[in-house]
Parts: structure tokens; C-alpha cells; sequence
């Protein structure tokens, strides 16, 4: 099985790109951690971590534009945010003539804030990471080896279902449609269905296919080499970062 570049991932050779995968996992994972531990009534420790942000993506040489679009993947969430000011109950506060709930607006600003700064962990890390290197890093971190077929998969195959779809839009427009219209929400769902029906039978057939070629269950790792121990502990700095900004905002609160 050929294992190729994904589309989140920027290829570059700055520090962050040479550090092993799962010293990356697990930094982020504890980041993320710390992050949403932190008290939504402080916002200090918010601009820490986003400081925090700006410099990684700066020491790995992602820039602001790539990160700035990608971004947007979380704006579902940012229109929930928006409407906990008004929905939510007592006590109440008074803003530009609304009257708005103040326990809303605190959950409001920590689903931004977390979900931003979690995202952008998030990009960080598949933006230094290629899909290459994730099988023998969650390999190492002793993730069971159904889950990492899943997960490598998944990141392969995604941009495979995507020009899939691309091309199904493309034919029909070529015919005359216009997806854009309401009255051709029916024609969408049927394309959706058929859409889930080749992406089984690509399934079955690329299983099939890695089978015959002595396919064990078990994604190989490309004989990358196991972190040391100094590449744990600095890989690991911006989460025990992280942690402390945390700590500190539960004893200053």
C-alpha cells in the first residue's frame, strides 16, 4: 500500500517536521487537555496559549495564510457560541441595548476560545506530520493496530471520496444542473447515496486487493526510528507549557 501526503500536511524541514510522530501525538494531546481544563471566567491564559500558537507556527515555518482558512472548519460551533448569550438563563447583563445571559456569554467565549486554540493544535500537528509517519508513531504509543489501519486509511482515502465527489458535481453540472438550487436537494441526496455505495465497493475492493498482496492487518511503520529521550523532552516543552498556564490560572481564579 502506497502511502501518500495529505492535504493538511506542509511539507517543510524545520525542527517541529523532525520531531517523531508520537512525540507530537502526545504533546498534543496533553496541549488540548490543558486547554480545556482552563477556567472559561479567565481569558490571560487564552492569549498565553494563542501567543504560544503564533510562535510554534512561526518556529515551524507554517504561515498565517495556510493556518488562517482551515480555521473555518469550526465555525458551526462559533454560530452555536453566538446564540448561548441569548438562550441561556439568570443572571443577566445588558450589552448595546440586548440584554444578554451571563453565564451564556462565558460558555460562548470558552467554546471560541478552546475550540480555536484545539483546532489550531490540531493544524499544527497534521501540518508537521505526514500520513507516512503516523502509522509507526501510533504503533509506538501501543494504539491497537485496528484503530491505526483505521485512522491511515481514513486520511488516505478522504481525498480519494472528495474528487470523487468533485467529479459527480462536475457531471452535473455538465448536464445542465445547478446543485446550488433547493429544488434539486433531492437529486443531491440521491448523489450522496450513490456517492456512500462506490466508496463501499472502492472499500471492498481495495481490502481485497491489500489481501493478495499479504496484507496482515497491520500498517507498516517505514522503519522510522523511535524518539529518544531528548527528543521527549523538548517535543513535549509547549505541553508542559501548557499544563503550567493551566495550573497557574486554578490558583490565581
Amino acid at each position: 500500500m502506497t502511502v501518500t501526503s495529505h492535504r493538511l500536511y506542509l511539507p517543510g524541514s524545520s525542527p517541529a517536521h523532525r520531531v517523531p510522530a508520537e512525540v507530537k501525538i502526545v504533546c498534543a494531546v496533553l496541549t488540548v487537555f490543558a486547554v480545556v481544563a482552563t477556567p472559561r471566567e479567565l481569558f490571560w491564559p487564552f492569549g498565553c496559549y494563542a501567543l504560544g500558537l503564533v510562535a510554534l507556527w512561526r518556529w515551524a515555518g507554517i504561515p498565517l495564510r495556510w493556518i488562517g482558512p482551515r480555521l473555518l472548519i469550526e465555525l458551526p460551533f462559533v454560530v452555536l457560541a453566538v446564540l448561548l448569550p441569548f438562550a441561556a438563563g439568570e443572571p443577566r447583563t445588558t450589552f448595546l441595548g440586548l440584554s444578554l445571559s451571563t453565564t451564556g456569554l462565558y460558555a460562548a467565549w470558552g467554546i471560541v476560545a478552546k475550540g480555536t486554540i484545539g483546532v489550531g493544535v490540531s493544524l499544527t500537528l497534521a501540518a508537521t506530520t505526514s500520513v507516512r509517519e503516523l502509522p509507526g508513531g501510533l504503533t509506538r504509543l501501543r494504539v491497537p493496530g485496528m484503530i491505526v489501519t483505521i485512522v491511515v486509511l481514513m486520511l488516505r482515502y478522504v481525498d480519494v471520496l472528495l474528487e470523487e465527489a468533485a467529479r459527480m458535481r462536475l457531471a452535473r453540472i455538465s448536464r445542465g444542473d445547478d446543485p446550488r438550487t433547493l429544488r434539486q436537494a433531492g437529486a443531491t441526496a440521491r448523489g450522496a447515496g450513490t456517492l456512500f455505495l462506490r466508496s463501499y465497493e472502492r472499500g471492498e475492493r481495495v481490502h481485497l486487493a491489500m489481501l493478495s498482496r499479504g496484507f496482515d492487518g497491520a500498517v507498516p511503520d517505514f522503519g522510522t526510528l523511535p524518539a529518544t529521550r531528548t527528543q521527549w523532552l523538548l517535543g513535549c516543552v509547549p505541553a508542559a507549557v501548557a499544563i503550567c498556564v493551566c495550573l497557574t490560572a486554578w490558583v490565581l481564579r
